[in-house]
């Protein structure tokens, strides 16, 4: 956060105020500030990065949240959660995760912590698994290795087996191809599900010379 904007930030949290950019009379607000970071506050106030003042003025009831490897008991719950939840915006039942399975995500240690576990099910959900999620869906990253660095369990990832390497257009496509099919050339929903705007995914449809059927009628 710059400089300035930390003391913009000081003064509506102590003042309760603020005016809004060209304006020309102060807006008073009752709010609660709820503030999260992955940085070390402590050694950028040290290093002058942050104001002291504005770290003590937040930091009144703090939180520490665990990393996701040190709460391997909460993945099971996690996971259920992001399958259910991407398996309804795919319009489908929630595919069921074995335990084989289970065991393997517990074992990796998670370096991108909730995010990346959810980012794994919706890869696994649109390129993989149908009814049910195994081990051999997971990336190979987490079956390579469990927390501790040593090999995990072992299986295929069909779409990236380990000796080969496909082209990332080839790859693309067939992300592309698997989102359409799975919503019904719904691209609207297609787009939305591989992260990109609609315009982008016709964009992709004209240079891979796939099908493209026009506006339609879609659901937003």
């Amino acid at each position: 956060m710059p400089p300035q904007l930390q003391s913009k930030l000081l003064r509506v949290l102590e003042a309760r105020t603020f005016r809004r950019v060209g304006g020309h009379a102060d807006i008073t607000v009752d709010v609660r500030v709820v503030a999260a970071t992955h940085r070390d506050l402590k050694r950028l106030v040290a290093e002058g990065k942050f104001r002291e003042d504005l770290f003590y003025r937040l930091n009144v009831v703090p939180i520490q949240m665990p990393a996701l490897r040190e709460r391997v008991q909460d993945i099971p719950e996690l996971a259920a959660h992001f399958v259910a939840r991407l398996s309804q915006e795919l319009g489908r039942p929630p595919a069921r995760i074995t335990p084989e399975a289970t065991r393997a995500l517990q074992s990796y240690p998670w370096p991108g912590n909730v995010r990346e576990l959810r980012n794994v099910f919706e890869r696994v959900l649109l390129l993989e698994a149908d009814d049910e999620i195994l081990a051999s869906h997971l990336p190979p990253e987490i079956l390579g290795r469990n927390a501790g660095g040593s090999p995990g369990v072992a299986g295929p990832y069909e779409a990236f087996p380990p000796d080969v390497v496909r082209p990332l257009a080839e790859l693309e496509r067939m992300a592309i191809e698997h989102a359409l099919r799975v919503c019904d050339g719904n691209k609207t929903r297609a787009a939305r599900l591989l992260g990109i705007s609609r315009q982008t995914l016709r964009t992709k449809l004209n240079e891979f010379q796939m099908p493209d059927d026009g506006e339609g009628a879609e659901e937003a």
